[in-house]
């Protein structure tokens, strides 16, 4: 397990979070949920994704924008488009007001007659397929990864995310069973390959986390940490499995995480047991510290209060009555 997997592990879509609309101008979509994560990618045409606090971004076709929230953005066929707002949130489908819908796994059969929302208009400006998945992101783990994405983020055409938009296309043409659970995985695919391209993009400034993981020495030694947190770790332990003396790791480590091996270890086992305080409410104190790697729940507690400031019976019953 890679750091990146772990912490996009919880970022999953999920039936009614996915939408797909046949967009005739004017338009103006306003996503009103105010989702943790919101993809955006149109198949066809072009339109502007306009966050409630941030400049426009153009989006053209087979390009993806990435919006986090919890503010809330608009998509319109222009800037300054004359077009009412349409509120449209996990539940939107307004058909009536020219043909702009918003439901999981829409297909206009009437797309390419040139009749109704998916066709030609006359103004001579052709129709715009928006897909789009939002990600109810929950827990400590995703967290670390939303701290590292901006409110806005875009990535071109042309990357590893194209082969998932012809299957994107091809999918919410045709209403078939199972197409649903089809669509959430594509859309998690897209996911991931539109985080890894704009992490990778050229001048980009990455999380620590995710640029140390392509050296060789560090790279294996977050790899070892995260498949196996609980683990009786050393820093000289993790040298002898990566090859290396202890202070070539310690150091390479340090200078590329920004944090010794230890200290990271012990945010991480912190991470994990946050989620597992509010996910396993029968389980007791002692139990999350063995799960985490800790055969003291004291001294547990006590590393659990230095890191996430409370204690974790603090946290798990302040957690529990904000959920």
């Amino acid at each position: 397990m890679d750091a990146f997997s772990d912490l996009i592990r919880g970022v999953r879509a999920h039936g009614s979070l996915f939408g797909s609309s046949t967009l005739s101008p004017p338009w103006a979509l306003h996503f009103v949920d105010g989702a943790p994560l919101t993809l955006c990618t149109v198949l066809t045409g072009a339109g502007w994704i306009v966050p409630e606090h941030g400049p426009p971004e153009p989006l053209r076709a087979r390009e993806a924008i990435v919006v986090r929230g919890p503010a809330t953005f608009t998509f319109v066929d222009e800037v300054g488009t004359r077009a009412e707002p349409i509120a449209c949130g996990e539940h939107c489908a307004t058909p009536e007001q020219g043909g702009t819908r918003h439901r999981r796994g829409w297909n206009d059969p009437g797309g390419d007659t040139g009749d109704g929302p998916g066709g030609d208009t006359s103004d001579g400006r052709g129709a715009t397929t928006l897909i789009v998945g939002a990600y109810p992101v929950r827990g400590e783990i995703s967290r670390r990864l939303l701290d590292a994405l901006p409110v806005v983020l875009r990535v071109d055409a042309g990357g590893t995310a194209d082969p998932v938009l012809d299957h994107l296309a091809a999918e919410v043409a045709v209403d078939t069973p199972g197409q649903q659970v089809v669509l959430d995985r594509l859309l998690d695919w897209m996911m991931v390959c539109t985080l890894r391209e704009w992490f990778d993009r050229p001048g980009g400034e990455p999380p620590a986390w995710w640029a140390a993981q392509r050296d060789p020495v560090v790279g294996d030694a977050l790899r070892l940490l995260h498949a196996e947190p609980a683990a009786p770790w050393t820093v000289a332990a993790l040298a002898e499995h990566t090859g290396v003396s202890r202070s070539t790791l310690a150091k390479r480590f340090a200078d590329l995480v920004g944090e010794p091996p230890l200290t990271y270890l012990t945010r991480w086992r912190m991470t994990l047991a946050a989620d597992l305080l509010v996910e396993q409410r029968a389980a007791t104190i002692a139990d999350i510290a063995r799960t985490v790697g800790y055969s003291d729940p004291f001294g547990f507690s006590a590393a659990f209060k230095r890191v996430r400031g409370a204690n974790p019976s603090e946290f798990r019953r302040t957690a529990t009555t904000d959920a």
